[in-house]
């Protein structure tokens, strides 16, 4: 994730190389990780499906293509290690944070809003936020929306 990070921002691509990569060598290693390898699957598929549908909307809606389908690539290759509940979770993250820095960057740089942010180191960022505190930024969102 840090080395797609630093390609996308530099490059503003994501090899497939690397995701493609990543989802074969999740697959492989599922027997050695704490999912399932159903929910790897499902995570796979939504993370792909999720963001081909807001590419494909955000074409039907303004003619212009919005996102590469490298981060769709890289979002299923996220999917594979942390499943689908994790992707969800990334898909959340990612443009929440992805949002704030963008309309800061943008007001900073007086730059336009249809400059180009790579949205794949918003993505990592998302999949490492589940990884290591995932699990309590849902518990306390349970706890503050009062969801048993």
């Amino acid at each position: 994730l840090i080395v797609v990070t630093f390609i996308d921002i530099d490059h503003q691509i994501i090899p497939d190389s690397i995701s493609i990569g990543g989802i074969l060598a999740g697959l492989i290693a599922i027997y050695w990780l704490p999912i399932s390898y159903k929910d790897a699957l499902i995570g796979v598929g939504l993370g792909a499906g999720v963001l081909i549908a807001v590419i494909y909307g955000y074409f039907l809606i303004t003619g212009k293509q919005g996102m590469g389908g490298g981060d769709v690539k890289l979002l299923a290759m996220i999917g594979v290690f942390i499943g689908w509940k994790g992707v969800l979770f990334t898909i959340f993250a990612s443009s929440a944070i992805g949002s704030v820095v963008g309309l800061t960057w943008i007001a900073l740089t007086h730059k336009d809003t249809r400059s180009p942010i790579p949205f794949g180191p918003f993505l990592s960022l998302g999949a490492i936020i589940y990884l290591f505190w995932g699990g309590a930024v849902i518990d306390w969102y349970m706890k503050f929306m009062n969801i048993q």
